[in-house]
């Protein structure tokens, strides 16, 4: 077996085939899109950059067949509430299910970022935004993943376990049907609030994104500081966010609380993409832009993907969550389009969140794991703490 790190195009390619190669005999896999991936390793299109670097490697076997994938990286952005030493990570592991191999992807990773100074090595996680590819899926693995999930062959908890990574975190997903019952309280809650003028609930207006993203922008950032993740939004990024999903936004998906016309809440989901891009296998030229097109018109996606959920402190416990998701769930339900939600991942540590999934009658439908590996063996190894 040998290391092969990615540096040219050559490369990039065999490491986006070795995913594709991992999961080809699993019928639910979608392949994620080819220019998505790559654009995580490019400085020119991953802010990421600005605050640390990534390496990717591959690995073929003595006959140069491509066995393995991982990538390491390091930021000034990566912090977990609680930590005391500086921690790196890895991703976008792929392997056979062989130790052997695994072991040799994970070594070359952990020296790497023991170069630069790292102490542990947290995984598999995305380089960037913790939206997409968090975590290694252990169950879920009957349903098709949605778009972002991350999706492996179930032995790669063995192979992470194995080496000696801890679970630092479950990430929990929670399914809900869309004409389900939900309980008493969110009805109750909604025309509590509904009857006073200085609060309302409403649907993004796409004629009018730079306010929606500057209101996402002052919530996501009060609603995630306490957590002291370095999960800062500025309003640019959050207008290019919201640009990007244009194309692909439905109004009715996307909502708002306020209070005297402060923003307070956010609900942002979008239709499952890879409702779509599972006919595309990785490419998204031309061709697949203008099948999106035809896909939206004749074939609409069923499924709701969550995206960010957040309460600002100040208004948290109030019932502002119920008074904003029933007032979406009434226009959801009344336009008809959809059957399934799946909201995003809460981890363990934010019982709140998984709180809030369960009151609104959701089911647990994958458990991902974000594992910890401590360099130091003698330094005690701690999960990650309970945000209160």
């Amino acid at each position: 077996m040998f290391i092969i790190e990615v540096t040219d195009r050559s490369a990039a390619k065999d490491f986006i085939k070795v995913n594709v190669l991992m999961n080809k005999h699993n019928p639910k896999y979608i392949q994620p899109i080819d220019n998505e991936v790559n654009d995580v390793f490019d400085p020119t299109k991953n802010k990421a950059f600005k605050y640390g670097t990534a390496k990717r490697w591959i690995l073929k076997d003595s006959d140069g067949n491509l066995i393995g994938r991982i990538a390491a990286y390091v930021s000034t952005k990566y912090i977990n509430k609680g930590d005391t030493f500086p921690v790196g990570s890895c991703g976008f592991f792929d392997c056979i299910n062989d130790q052997a191999a695994a072991n040799l992807l994970f070594d070359t990773a952990k020296i790497w970022l023991a170069e630069n100074s790292m102490e542990a090595m947290d995984g598999p996680v995305n380089f960037g935004e913790r939206d997409k590819w968090w975590g290694l899926m252990v169950e879920g693995f009957d349903e098709e993943p949605l778009y972002g999930i991350s999706f492996n062959p179930s032995y790669y908890e063995s192979l992470f376990e194995k080496y000696g990574f801890r679970n630092f975190y479950n990430q929990y997903y929670y399914t809900l049907a869309v004409y389900g019952t939900l309980s008493d309280k969110y009805k109750e809650r909604h025309a509590k609030f509904a009857s006073k003028p200085d609060y309302s609930a409403r649907h993004v207006e796409k004629g009018n994104l730079p306010k929606y993203a500057k209101d996402f922008s002052t919530i996501y950032n009060l609603a995630w500081a306490q957590h002291n993740e370095g999960k800062e939004i500025s309003y640019e990024a959050a207008l290019k966010l919201f640009n990007k999903m244009k194309p692909v936004m439905d109004e009715s998906l996307v909502w708002f609380a306020y209070y005297k016309g402060d923003p307070i809440g956010m609900w942002v989901n979008i239709p499952d993409l890879n409702q779509y891009f599972k006919y595309f296998n990785g490419r998204f030229g031309l061709l697949q832009k203008l099948w999106l097109l035809w896909l939206q018109k004749t074939k609409h996606s069923r499924k709701i993907n969550g995206v960010a959920f957040g309460i600002v402190p100040k208004f948290q416990g109030l019932g502002i969550d119920a008074f904003m998701i029933y007032s979406g769930t009434l226009l959801i339900r009344k336009k008809g389009r959809y059957d399934l939600i799946e909201m995003g991942w809460a981890g363990d540590w934010n019982p709140r969140m998984v709180g809030i999934y369960k009151a609104l009658g959701g089911t647990q439908s994958r458990r991902m794991v974000t594992y910890r590996y401590v360099f130091d063996k003698d330094r005690p190894f701690e999960r990650h703490p309970v945000v209160a």
